[in-house]
Parts: structure tokens; C-alpha cells; sequence
């Protein structure tokens, strides 16, 4: 009996040394970690009692916090005036969690970073609740509600980016289809709130799902940009010729055709320079092969692809160049197709770079931070991203892309703007379903002030019809008023 009870008292005292462990583990090494996950709902409850910094686009105030009683508690509900335009960018500040610039500027908006520990200092000798900093971004109101307006009027999925080439700063970033942010951050009414939020990240259309960033697309034939860059900076010219028939058979048997039926050039070797302006597959599909796998590489990781260091601040999702290839997977590269994956970012870097003398900048959302003092204490300083080009051979790719919507035979002519030069490209992608269509452009050519990348999903027709008059109306935004 005496050797049972002590057997029972070494079990007990085991466990509780276990437990204590386990508390002792709990609360010194994962305390932050438990404090700061996305499911502590406690955490979000709490700061409900604090109010948060606005986030500022243009003039205008797209988030900030209403004070309201609850019983004996002042606690704020975060406001969201323009509803789904600015929904995937500014993102959400839940009971449950946040997203978009609410997500990356957390801290800032709260008032937590340590550079507003002065004026987190100065509130407690005053007795001031701690205030947020405004959050001030880089979005054009303008060109925002232009990609907008031409993605609604298609009624279709897709994506728009606008960049201003010289700083890469993000003029606007809209993805289809939407979600109201006021129907997922109601605190009056948290569980229905909670519940949509579900429903929307369980729906097969991925409305939460930022497309101008985090989804990835064939980029089809805007990215023989990449190819003809790749080409001239190999040491070939505008003038140099590829064989351009109606069909190209594959080195490893198949075939590669043109949109259009016939050769690109009457049966002759076509121009680098006239294979983009009518968008020939088949020339630009030997280039690829003439120029082999590690240059193509090279060029596309040049202008971003293959690189996953880009934060905006939110991450971004990786485009791809894919690597050991056949000759026939190859050929299809050089016209954007077989495993080349993009972001509608990432084809707006490339047109911005070529717009920018060769200088892909590094993109950003948040302008600057001010506290309650409207003292700044975050400016973004532009800065390079990449080299993805020589000044030499952006010069010559702007004139090859003015011939796309200016030129006799150019495919994105209505991406043109009376009176304004516009270097562009149009894209038609393969994929399981119909077509998507894309188009990318800059302008005015000669000095440009915005670069554009739109792709819309499955639409079955041509980057030229579908996508190029959306980026026409994100330019006119900002260069005609």
C-alpha cells in the first residue's frame, strides 16, 4: 500500500513538474507569439479600445476610426467611405485579424512603432489616449476609379496596375472581383462580420484575393517586350531578322502558329521591330531559340522575374521564368506561354523600366507617415530596383512599342491617346479556358509620366480590344485631367 501511494506520488509530482514546465514555456517563450496570432481574438478586442491612425489616398480620409459608447467602454469602429475601390490595397482591420496596408502599417496605425515613442510619451504626461500615425499613400484616386470603370464595364475578372516609372510609386492597384471591407469589420455585429470573411475566403471566385499583386498569369505576348530586350541587348537590332512563317515546327516535334493566319512578313524573315508591332508568335518564338535558355533567363530576372525579395510593403507573389527546357518549351517562352507565370505588377515593372531609360524601380504603396503633429517620421525615398536594361535599348524598344499603337499594322492602336505618344504592347495568352487578354504601356513616350499593366481573365478576345482601352483611360487620367 506505502509502495503504491509513493508510486502515485511520483506520478504526481512528475506532472506537475510537466505542467510547470509547460506554463514556464508557455508564458517565456511563445508569450509574443500566442500575444501577436492572427486567432488570439482577444488581441483585436482589446485595441478596439484604442484609436487607430488614418489611412489617406489623394485628399481624402478611405480608413479611419469612429468612436462609439459600449456600455461603459468607448471603444472604434474602423470606417471604410469608398467601399470596394480601394478594398484590396487599404485592406481590413477585423475582430479577427488584418490585411493589405492595415496588415504591413500595423504598428504605425496603432501607435505602437518606436518612432512615436516621443509622441506615445508626451500622451501619457498629458493623459491623451496613444493615437496612430496617418498613413499617407501613393495611390491616384484618378487612375484608380478609371481601372475601375473599365474592368466593371467588361464584367470581367482581371487586373490593373499604374507606376510612376521615374520613382515606382503605385498610382493604382485594382483587382476584380471585389469585397466590401464594411461587411467583414463591424464590430456591433463581430460573429456576422467573422462569418462573411469566411465565406468570402471559401468562395471559388477568390474576391479577398489581391490580383494585381498575389495572383499570377501567362503573360502571353506582352512579354515579347522581354524577348526583343533580350535580343538587343545580345547585340541585335531593330532592322535584325528571324524567319517568320505562318507555322513554326518545334524543335521536338508540334507547332507554334500566329494569331492571324499567314506568314508575319509575305513569306520573308521578319524585323524585330516589326514582329512587335503586329505581335508576330512565330519569329519571336526564334528569337528565344536563337538566344537560349540562360539569356532569356537572364533578361526576364533583369526585370524582376524569378525574385522573391519584393515587398510593396505587403509581400508580392513571384514571377516565374521557368528553367530546364526543351528547344519546343523554348520557342513557346519567347511568345510568354508554356510555365512563364507573371503578376499584372510585375508586366507593369516591365514597362515602367523600359520607360525609365532601362531602371526598373522598386515599387511602393505608403508615401509617407505623419504623427499627430503632422511631423513626417516615414518618407519613402525612391530607389532602383534592378538595371534591366542600357538607356540605348530602352530607346529602341520605346519605338518598336510607339509602332504597336501608332504604327499601320500596329495591334494595340486603341490603346493610343490623340495628340499624346504611347508606347505599348497587347497580349493574348493561352490557357485552359478562353483567352486572357493583357496590355502594357507608358506614356508620353518621350517623358513618361505613368506606366500600365491591365490583364483581363478569360476574355476570350484580344489584349488590343479588351485590355488596351482600360490602360488608355488609367493614362488619360493622369496626362489629360
Amino acid at each position: 500500500m506505502n509502495q503504491s501511494i509513493r508510486r502515485l506520488s511520483v506520478f504526481v509530482m512528475a506532472l506537475f513538474v510537466v505542467l510547470l514546465l509547460n506554463v514556464t514555456w508557455i508564458q517565456g517563450f511563445q508569450a509574443e507569439e500566442l500575444r501577436e496570432s492572427p486567432h488570439n481574438t482577444r488581441r483585436y478586442l482589446d485595441r478596439l479600445r484604442e484609436p487607430r491612425g488614418p489611412i489617406v489616398i489623394g485628399e481624402s480620409r478611405v480608413a479611419f476610426s469612429t468612436p462609439f459608447e459600449d456600455g461603459n467602454t468607448v471603444q472604434y469602429q474602423r470606417e471604410y467611405p469608398e467601399g470596394t475601390l480601394y478594398a484590396h490595397v487599404v485592406g481590413t482591420f477585423r475582430t479577427t485579424g488584418e490585411s493589405g496596408i492595415e496588415a504591413s502599417e500595423n504598428k504605425l496605425l496603432n501607435g505602437t512603432d518606436d518612432r512615436l515613442a516621443v509622441r506615445n510619451f508626451i500622451d501619457i504626461l498629458t493623459g491623451e489616449p496613444r493615437t496612430g500615425a496617418t498613413v499617407e499613400m501613393t495611390i491616384d484616386p484618378r487612375v484608380q476609379r478609371a481601372a475601375r470603370d473599365g474592368l466593371a464595364q467588361l464584367g470581367r475578372n482581371g487586373a490593373a496596375v499604374a507606376l510612376d516609372p521615374s520613382s515606382g510609386a503605385v498610382l493604382a492597384a485594382y483587382s476584380v472581383p471585389v469585397f466590401d471591407p464594411a461587411e467583414v469589420t463591424s464590430v456591433t455585429e463581430a460573429e456576422a462580420a467573422a462569418a462573411r470573411w469566411e465565406e468570402l475566403s471559401e468562395a471559388d471566385s477568390q474576391p479577398l484575393l489581391n490580383r494585381a499583386f498575389n495572383e499570377t498569369y501567362p503573360p502571353g505576348s506582352v512579354f515579347k517586350v522581354v524577348t526583343a530586350a533580350a535580343a538587343l541587348e545580345d547585340g541585335a537590332t531593330p532592322e535584325s531578322t528571324q524567319p517568320a512563317p505562318a507555322v513554326l515546327d518545334l524543335p521536338q516535334g508540334g507547332t507554334l502558329p500566329n494569331a492571324f493566319s499567314g506568314p508575319c512578313n509575305g513569306g520573308s524573315p521578319d524585323t524585330l521591330a516589326h514582329s512587335i508591332e503586329i505581335s508576330c508568335n512565330t519569329s519571336m518564338a526564334n528569337w528565344a531559340l536563337t538566344l537560349g535558355e540562360d539569356r532569356m533567363r537572364e533578361q526576364a530576372e533583369a526585370f524582376g522575374f524569378g525574385r522573391e525579395d519584393l515587398e510593396i510593403p505587403s509581400p508580392v507573389a513571384e514571377s516565374v521564368y521557368p528553367a530546364g527546357m526543351g528547344g519546343s518549351s523554348l520557342a513557346q517562352t519567347g511568345i510568354g506561354q508554356f510555365d512563364v507565370r507573371a503578376t499584372p505588377l510585375q508586366m507593369a515593372m516591365v514597362a515602367a523600366g523600359v520607360a525609365n531609360d532601362g531602371d526598373v524601380m522598386k515599387p511602393y504603396l505608403v508615401d509617407r507617415a505623419t504623427d499627430a503633429d503632422l511631423e513626417t517620421i516615414v518618407q519613402t525615398t525612391p530607389r532602383k530596383y534592378s538595371d534591366a536594361v542600357s538607356s540605348q535599348t530602352a530607346e529602341q524598344l520605346t519605338r518598336m512599342m510607339v509602332a504597336v499603337t501608332e504604327g499601320a499594322e500596329g495591334s494595340g492602336r486603341s490603346g493610343a491617346i490623340p495628340g499624346i505618344e504611347v508606347a505599348g504592347k497587347t497580349g493574348t495568352a493561352e490557357n485552359a479556358g478562353p483567352t486572357h487578354n493583357w496590355f502594357i504601356s507608358f506614356a508620353p513616350a518621350d517623358d513618361p509620366e505613368i506606366a500600365v499593366a491591365v490583364v483581363v481573365e478569360n476574355g476570350g478576345g484580344s489584349g488590343g480590344t479588351l485590355a488596351a482601352p482600360i490602360a488608355k483611360s488609367m493614362m488619360e487620367a493622369v496626362l489629360t485631367g
